[in-house]
């Protein structure tokens, strides 16, 4: 199976750290069976070059606000904006298959804000969620999900 793509934003190294487990965990289920995907990463920061995204690739983005319960009153958000603008460059949009959010569970409907909104926003699937820098079942489960979704993907 080819690598699972990962494209991900990590303000404060959060889900660099989380990425960073997956890839540990997809490199051991790899080394078990040669059939287990590893990944492919790439971080998304305002220094990244834009390109189009040939292969299918899931999306990981945290949740940063400013103002606004994202709910009712609005939503401003913040230090994440240069992932949602590499996912709508040209047809990027197009070869995501899906996202997964983290956050801090005390902030309640804000919790993920960011990966529903671009579930919405760019019309593919909100995946999983993880808090901080996630749980080692998070990391199993998670990996197990994006296996099962780029299996399952006509892309």
């Amino acid at each position: 199976m080819t690598p699972l793509n990962i494209r991900y934003i990590s303000i404060e190294g959060n889900t660099r750290s989380f990425i960073s487990h997956l890839a540990e965990y997809a490199d051991k289920q790899h080394e078990a069976d040669a059939d287990n995907p590893t990944l492919a990463f790439k971080e998304i920061s305002e220094q990244t070059d834009f390109v189009n995204e040939t292969e299918p690739y899931f999306a990981f983005v945290p949740t940063y606000l400013d103002g606004g319960n994202g709910i009712d009153n609005g939503v401003k958000e913040l230090m994440t904006n240069v992932l949602g603008e590499y996912i709508a460059y040209h047809d990027n949009r197009q070869q995501c298959l899906g996202v997964i959010g983290s956050g801090n569970r005390n902030f309640n409907e804000q919790y993920c804000l960011t990966a529903r909104r671009y579930s919405d926003k760019y019309g593919f699937p909100f995946l999983a969620d993880y808090e901080l820098r996630g749980t080692t079942r998070d990391v199993s489960r998670i990996y197990d999900l994006l296996v099962k979704t780029a299996k399952n993907s006509d892309k």
